[in-house]
């Protein structure tokens, strides 16, 4: 798991960065999405080349941002093995739209890998800040429970 996720994480992080450090436009690549839209064997659905046309390219300064940092971040978490399950199925969500844009490329390879470190769950961090850092928060989660207000003691908070 640990040399998928590490795999996956490059990539993202490769483009990612590429894009933060020279600059990104997103709106060509929207528009050429919503012109494979159009024809006899359209190549992006209608419903999606809707949210294109409506959402997207309307949006396109935000959409920038948050494609070049999602992808740097999504390649960081996964290298890391931070938040391990969270980057894999935002990197999914960018995956998905790429192919829903009409851009095969590595998508679906990356795809496929995404579902596997998903379904892989804290195994897929094994190696990585996860490790450490999941029972932290839920040890902190389930201190919360100890407070005078539920009336719960520690060996209850286990039970609830």
């Amino acid at each position: 798991m640990t040399i998928i996720r590490v795999y996956l994480g490059y990539e993202w992080i490769k483009g990612g960065w590429s894009k933060v450090t020279e600059g990104f436009d997103a709106s060509g690549f929207l528009s050429g999405a919503l012109a494979k839209s159009t024809g006899e064997y359209p190549d992006v659905q209608t419903w999606w080349a809707s949210f294109l046309q409506h959402v997207a390219i309307p949006g396109v300064g935000f959409f920038n941002v948050l494609v070049s940092y999602g992808e740097f971040l999504v390649g960081l978490g996964l290298i890391l093995g931070t938040f391990t399950t969270f980057a894999a199925l935002m990197g999914f969500v960018m995956n998905l739209a790429y192919l829903l844009s009409g851009s095969v490329s590595t998508n679906a390879q990356m795809l496929v890998l995404e579902v596997i470190i998903i379904a892989a769950g804290m195994n897929a961090a094994r190696l990585g800040l996860d490790y450490w850092l999941i029972p932290l928060l839920f040890k902190r989660k389930r201190n919360t429970l100890d407070s005078p207000s539920l009336g719960l003691r520690n060996d209850q908070s286990e039970a609830v």
